[in-house]
Protein backbone atom coordinates (compact mmCIF):
# COMPACT_ATOMS: atom_id res chain seq x y z
CA UNK A 1 0.00 0.00 0.00
CA UNK A 2 1.64 3.56 -0.52
CA UNK A 3 1.76 6.42 1.27
CA UNK A 4 -0.16 9.15 0.49
CA UNK A 5 0.43 12.79 1.32
CA UNK A 6 -1.77 15.66 1.93
CA UNK A 7 -2.58 19.23 3.00
CA UNK A 8 -5.25 21.09 4.24
CA UNK A 9 -5.57 24.30 2.32
CA UNK A 10 -7.35 26.37 4.79
CA UNK A 11 -4.60 26.23 7.49
CA UNK A 12 -1.70 24.03 5.98
CA UNK A 13 -1.44 21.02 8.04
CA UNK A 14 0.42 18.11 6.21
CA UNK A 15 0.12 14.69 7.08
CA UNK A 16 0.70 11.14 5.50
CA UNK A 17 -1.37 8.26 5.25
CA UNK A 18 -1.10 4.76 4.33
CA UNK A 19 -4.28 3.85 1.86
CA UNK A 20 -4.87 1.72 -0.76
CA UNK A 21 -4.86 2.38 -4.17
CA UNK A 22 -8.40 1.74 -4.76
CA UNK A 23 -9.11 4.06 -1.46
CA UNK A 24 -11.05 7.27 -1.56
CA UNK A 25 -8.25 10.88 -0.83
CA UNK A 26 -8.93 11.82 2.38
CA UNK A 27 -11.52 14.88 2.21
CA UNK A 28 -11.70 16.11 5.95
CA UNK A 29 -8.45 17.56 7.81
CA UNK A 30 -8.00 16.08 11.27
CA UNK A 31 -6.25 19.53 12.63
CA UNK A 32 -9.13 21.75 11.68
CA UNK A 33 -11.94 19.85 10.94
CA UNK A 34 -12.41 21.49 7.01
CA UNK A 35 -13.13 19.86 3.90
CA UNK A 36 -10.15 21.34 2.46
CA UNK A 37 -7.32 18.31 2.56
CA UNK A 38 -5.67 17.32 -1.30
CA UNK A 39 -3.79 14.71 -1.50
CA UNK A 40 -0.49 15.91 -2.86
CA UNK A 41 1.73 14.58 -5.64
CA UNK A 42 5.44 13.63 -4.49
CA UNK A 43 8.02 11.30 -4.70
CA UNK A 44 8.23 7.10 -4.08
CA UNK A 45 9.12 6.38 -0.92
CA UNK A 46 11.14 2.99 -1.56
CA UNK A 47 14.63 2.49 -2.05
CA UNK A 48 16.58 -0.88 -3.15
CA UNK A 49 19.29 -1.29 -0.87
CA UNK A 50 21.61 -3.89 -0.71
CA UNK A 51 24.33 -6.35 -2.91
CA UNK A 52 22.32 -7.55 -5.74
CA UNK A 53 18.59 -8.55 -4.57
CA UNK A 54 18.01 -9.64 -8.09
CA UNK A 55 20.63 -11.40 -8.07
CA UNK A 56 20.51 -14.30 -5.67
CA UNK A 57 16.65 -14.15 -4.97
CA UNK A 58 14.81 -14.75 -8.62
CA UNK A 59 17.73 -17.08 -10.35
CA UNK A 60 17.98 -20.62 -9.89
CA UNK A 61 20.98 -23.12 -10.60
CA UNK A 62 23.60 -22.09 -12.60
CA UNK A 63 22.08 -18.45 -13.49
CA UNK A 64 23.06 -17.72 -9.74
CA UNK A 65 26.07 -15.64 -10.48
CA UNK A 66 26.20 -14.42 -13.94
CA UNK A 67 27.54 -11.19 -13.08
CA UNK A 68 30.51 -12.93 -11.08
CA UNK A 69 30.86 -15.13 -14.06
CA UNK A 70 30.88 -12.25 -16.34
CA UNK A 71 33.97 -10.07 -13.99
CA UNK A 72 35.34 -13.57 -14.52
CA UNK A 73 35.37 -14.05 -17.61
CA UNK A 74 36.25 -10.70 -18.73
CA UNK A 75 39.61 -11.18 -16.13
CA UNK A 76 40.49 -13.99 -17.92
CA UNK A 77 39.73 -12.18 -21.54
CA UNK A 78 42.14 -9.35 -20.43
CA UNK A 79 44.74 -11.76 -19.01
CA UNK A 80 45.11 -13.67 -22.90
CA UNK A 81 44.88 -9.90 -24.42
CA UNK A 82 48.12 -9.22 -22.31
CA UNK A 83 49.40 -11.72 -22.81
CA UNK A 84 49.03 -12.32 -26.56
CA UNK A 85 49.96 -8.60 -27.45
CA UNK A 86 53.37 -8.99 -24.61
CA UNK A 87 54.26 -12.33 -27.52
CA UNK A 88 53.18 -10.38 -30.59
CA UNK A 89 55.57 -7.48 -29.29
CA UNK A 90 58.38 -9.52 -28.68
CA UNK A 91 57.85 -11.43 -32.28
CA UNK A 92 58.13 -8.13 -34.00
Amino acid sequence: MPIYEYECKACGHRMEKLQKISADPLKECPACNRNDLERLVSAAGFRLAGGGWYETDFKTGSKKNLVADAKGAAGKDSAKSDTTSKSTGTAA
